[in-house]
């Protein structure tokens, strides 16, 4: 049947029809089936990644801290300081003695100044009774001398801070001030800095050692 001229206009209007390919995806190779599934389930959890607390610097760069309590040489309770970061990390931290500047601590010693400062009136009565105390008291170090008094090796705060502590007075070696160690037999006035600038003084009586072995006979023969 002969195609009229209609007939092919109608076929050159219609557009060829698209065939839709469909890639195929590769097939796993042997032995890698499940293996991703596997590992994700063996992996072990991650741990969350504690932030650093951020210290403040001050304008020296050190690391600027809240003082709890007074500090000889430093500040009050409730100040911010600036301290060299060994000392605050070292001394200042594991004693108590200060803490990190943060808005909390801040509002919190805000809250609690009136109950520092009656702390700090009971410690500075309590440290006055000590000086009083103090005073009246007389430590004995023993020290190995020649026959002219000289000692053969030296007393310095160490062994007067021991001495005071065998007794009951927690004193430190710190606290015990000496222009030099001691180094001749003899009876001494040693001053002690108790904090708060309050000071007092104990009597240290340095004596031979064969003296006080001697002594010792004595007493155990009567």
């Amino acid at each position: 049947m002969a195609k009229t001229a209609k007939d092919t206009a109608k076929e050159k209007g219609k557009k060829p029809k698209k065939t839709e390919k469909t890639a195929a995806s590769p097939a796993p190779a042997a032995g890698e089936a499940g293996v991703s599934t596997v590992a994700e389930k063996s992996a072990p959890p991650k741990k969350p990644i504690k932030k650093r607390q951020q210290i403040p610097r001050g304008p020296n760069r050190g690391m600027q801290l809240l003082l709890i309590d007074d500090v000889p040489h430093l500040g009050r309770a409730g100040d911010v300081v600036e301290v060299r970061p060994g000392y605050g990390r070292n001394y200042l931290l594991p004693r108590g003695l200060a803490t990190y500047v943060t808005p909390e601590n801040l509002r919190r010693l805000e809250q609690h100044k009136h109950r520092i400062e009656q702390l700090r009136q009971a410690r500075l009565a309590d440290l006055k009774n000590l000086a009083a105390r103090l005073r009246d008291v007389t430590i004995t170090i023993e020290a190995t001398a020649n026959e002219e008094g000289k000692l053969y090796g030296s007393v310095g705060p160490q062994e007067i801070s021991h001495a005071l502590k065998a007794q009951g007075y927690n004193i430190e070696p710190e606290q015990v001030r000496m222009e030099g160690p001691i180094k001749q037999l003899a009876l001494y006035a040693v001053k002690l800095h108790l904090g708060y600038d309050i000071e007092s003084e104990v009597k240290v009586l340095v004596i031979g050692a064969e003296h006080a072995a001697l002594a010792t006979a004595a007493t155990g023969s009567q």
